[in-house]
């Protein structure tokens, strides 16, 4: 029993040694922009210091996102990072990851109106389709 343990425990140890996913630094509260210029390694360039939470930094990534758009650019999505998370922006919302290239877990969702916000917090009506305007928090 103990070597197949130590053999489950060698070959994870190999598999992260192999992988050629980058290693980067990270800054506290710095929010990283994921440039993936062709054919050469994914680098972070800064957009915001003093970012306390990810999902400020996701803000700052939407909001750049945005603007490529209103210039002209057709990509729909943009890739960010912070504390050591990567984030992925698209149409459908926000997604989380440890890597650029591994597993993605949703954290944000898109209102019917396209803003940003928690997927517990986002009204649906009866055929589960977001509503864009919240209820009025005071009426309940």
């Amino acid at each position: 029993m103990r070597l197949v343990v130590l053999a489950a425990v060698a070959g994870t140890a190999f598999l992260a040694a192999c992988s050629n996913e980058p290693k980067y630094e990270f800054a506290d509260g710095a929010c990283y922009f994921v440039a993936t210029p062709d054919n050469a390694p994914p680098r972070l360039q800064k957009i915001a210091d003093n970012q306390p939470q990810l999902e400020l930094c996701a803000a700052r990534l939407e909001e750049m996102r945005l603007r490529f758009l209103r210039m002209g650019g057709s990509n729909q999505e943009i890739s960010g990072a912070y504390q050591g998370r990567f984030i992925f922006i698209d149409r459908e919302g926000v997604k989380i990851g440890k890597s650029l290239n591994g597993s993605r877990f949703f954290a944000m969702a898109r209102t019917g109106d396209g803003r940003l916000a928690i997927p517990g917090a986002i009204q649906r009506d009866e055929t589960g389709r977001p509503i864009a305007i919240a209820a009025d928090p005071a009426a309940k």
